[in-house]
This record gives C-alpha cells, sequence and structure tokens, in this order.
C-alpha cells in the first residue's frame, strides 16, 4: 500500500513523488498566475490508484501518467466553480 501527500502549489514536491509527475506538477505551477493579494496557495494531494499516482490541486487540475510515463494534465469538471 502507498499512502498519499499533501504539498502547497509551488513548493518542493515531496521526496515519493515520481519525477515525471513532478515535472507535470511543475508544469501547471508555473503556469498558475501568481496571487497578488496574498491569499493562500492551493495545495496538490497525492494519491494512488492502482499503484499509479495522481495529483490533485484543490482548484480541480489533475495531473496523472499516461501509459509511456509521461504526464498528462486535466481538469476535474465536476469540481470547477459553475459545474452542475
Amino acid at each position: 500500500m502507498q499512502l498519499g501527500t499533501r504539498w502547497t502549489s509551488g513548493d518542493q514536491p515531496p521526496a515519493g513523488v515520481p519525477e515525471a509527475l513532478v515535472r507535470g506538477v511543475r508544469g501547471v505551477d508555473d503556469a498558475t498566475p501568481k496571487d497578488e493579494l496574498g491569499q493562500p496557495r492551493p495545495r496538490w494531494t497525492l494519491t494512488w490508484l492502482e499503484g499509479r499516482p495522481i495529483a490533485e490541486l484543490d482548484t480541480g487540475v489533475i495531473v496523472t501518467l499516461d501509459d509511456d510515463g509521461e504526464p498528462v494534465v486535466r481538469h476535474d469538471d465536476e469540481t470547477s466553480f459553475g459545474g452542475h
């Protein structure tokens, strides 16, 4: 069994996060606009499903790995603000 973890967007991911997933997470972090009003940054949650890592940002952005081990970024439409 593998346990998940959490960390703040923009911070160094924990050592247990696979490097390919870290690349995808960093790409999202780099593309996220900085909050000039000092609001707290969203947090990432790492979980494992059938041995595969999944990183989800509080905003609904999800980073997974494809069959070749490359990061894939998508958005969970169910958590978006305006979803039904």
